[in-house]
């Protein structure tokens, strides 16, 4: 197909474009001069960028566009780069791609999952011309127990691959095991703790913050449990000067206690509330703002109060790198778990992040990095403010109710085995809304105020 046109903006017909066949092998810049041709960039519209995995034979870097086919022409190909050509629906080439019929690329298979479910290619061209985003998808590749793989943007491993191994060596890994710690940069190390389970994921991730080498000072964020072996583990790092607690769950601080003992070093956070950990006692309570140097490498703390009240992010300000322990997870949203925790306060947290804050990565108490920080931080608001949306559209198909009543409503998305994790943030959505006025209580039961059920 050859999508051009002449001096006068007409398309070129297919019987000119048969004749043009000659040019095939030759530049095509060459085709355009010689027949007095150009290009009518406005017809193309973009909406993939593909980037081969390092390591392979060859390697692509493309851009992908869409665009109405010229009136009267018909596809054919070149015997070279494409061996075969046909017109088939997006749907038909996916079915028979999986029936082994043909064979299509990854990035073939991607783009035509995307364009599927139009019926028409105006349709495909109009949703692709709204698109405010074209991401690039540059596939990476990483050691683990099952050997070699490549990864792709839509793997929880992606990011952190990128971030820990920036020259695509293909050595760094992909598995997060407990125990076995992983360098990520220059600067920080991650052990994650040997915790499993619903609400921890694979386990605590415990931070080692300085510059390697055994005259290095260091820093520990999140300790963790008060598991021996973890601790030991911690510990081999040596040169501990700093402990720093995001918060104080019995998931991320009681290991302060135990390293603090054994080295000596400070205590940083905020004090624990009633019910959380009552070991915990920090030698300096940090405000927002306050700056800790660990040898060079400075930490700014950033108040983010809403899964705990005491809650701390703390940005590394050489790299960006924004330590978040529960406030974001990899993988899950976190529970808002009242009354210490605070829907409301959780809410204005990750809007004071995207709007005031620098951050390059996000290093979260459980799960791998996290990349496209402001992408994620916008999601998880928006996926906040989607259930609070569902608790007022319950509540005005059933009137007024309790927790429990409104419960598979609310979460009839999730399974019915975390239904009871899932009531303490319905219960915190609950207690935003009567705080915003746009509910009121009852014992236990809730009801929209009339202002809200009239619009």
């Amino acid at each position: 197909v050859l999508l051009a046109c002449d001096a006068q903006g007409q398309f070129v017909s297919a019987e000119r474009a048969a004749s043009l066949a000659h040019y095939r092998k030759k530049p095509f810049i060459e085709l355009l001069q010689a027949e007095d041709l150009y290009l009518p960039a406005s017809e193309l519209a973009y909406f993939g960028h593909w980037i081969t995995a390092p390591g392979r034979a060859r390697r692509f870097d493309t851009r992908f566009f869409v665009a109405m086919a010229p009136e009267g022409q018909e596809g054919s190909h070149d015997a070279n780069e494409t061996v075969h050509a046909l017109w088939i629906a997006p749907h038909e080439a996916l079915e028979r791609a999986s029936r082994g019929e043909i064979e299509l690329v990854h990035a073939t298979r991607e783009s035509l999952n995307l364009i599927k479910g139009f019926n028409t290619a105006g349709e495909v061209l109009r949703h692709v011309r709204a698109l405010k985003e074209v991401e690039e998808n540059r596939a990476c590749v990483a050691l683990g127990k099952e050997g070699e793989k490549v990864f792709r943007r839509v793997d929880p491993q992606y990011f952190e691959i990128h971030w820990s191994d920036p020259e695509e060596t293909g050595t760094t890994t992909y598995d997060l095991v407990a125990g076995e710690p992983k360098r990520l940069d220059r600067y920080v190390t991650r052990l994650t703790a040997p915790n499993p389970g619903m609400m921890t994921g694979p386990g605590t991730n415990t931070y080692i913050v300085g510059l390697s080498g055994p005259s290095g000072d260091h820093a520990v964020i999140d300790p963790g449990p008060d598991i021996a072996t973890h601790i030991e583990k911690i510990l081999a790092f040596g040169n501990i000067k700093w402990v720093l607690c995001t918060h104080t769950h019995m998931d991320h601080s009681p290991a302060a206690a135990a390293i603090k003992k054994a080295t000596g070093a400070q205590v940083l956070g905020r004090p624990a509330p009633a019910g959380q950990d009552a070991t915990f006692k920090p030698d300096h309570v940090l405000d927002h703002g306050q700056h800790v140097d660990i040898g060079g490498i400075t930490l700014r703390a950033i108040h983010t109060p809403g899964h705990a009240s005491n809650h701390l992010c703390y940005m590394l300000e050489q790299t960006k790198m924004l330590f978040t322990g529960d406030h974001v997870m990899q993988g899950s949203t976190v529970v808002i778990n009242p009354p210490d925790g605070d829907m409301r306060a959780y809410l204005a947290s990750l809007r004071k992040l995207l709007d005031d804050e620098d951050i390059a990565i996000i290093a979260p108490g459980h799960g791998y990095l996290i990349g496209a920080p402001k992408k994620e931080l916008a999601r998880l608001i928006a996926h906040r403010l989607a259930r609070e949306e569902k608790v007022v559209n319950a509540l005005v198909k059933i009137g007024p109710a309790s927790v429990d009543e409104l419960l598979p409503l609310v979460y009839d998305d999730v399974p019915v085995r975390v239904h009871r994790v899932a009531a303490r943030s319905l219960t915190a959505h609950l207690d935003k809304l009567t705080a915003d006025g746009a509910v009121r209580t009852s014992g236990e039961r809730y009801a929209l105020v009339k202002s809200r059920t009239a619009g």
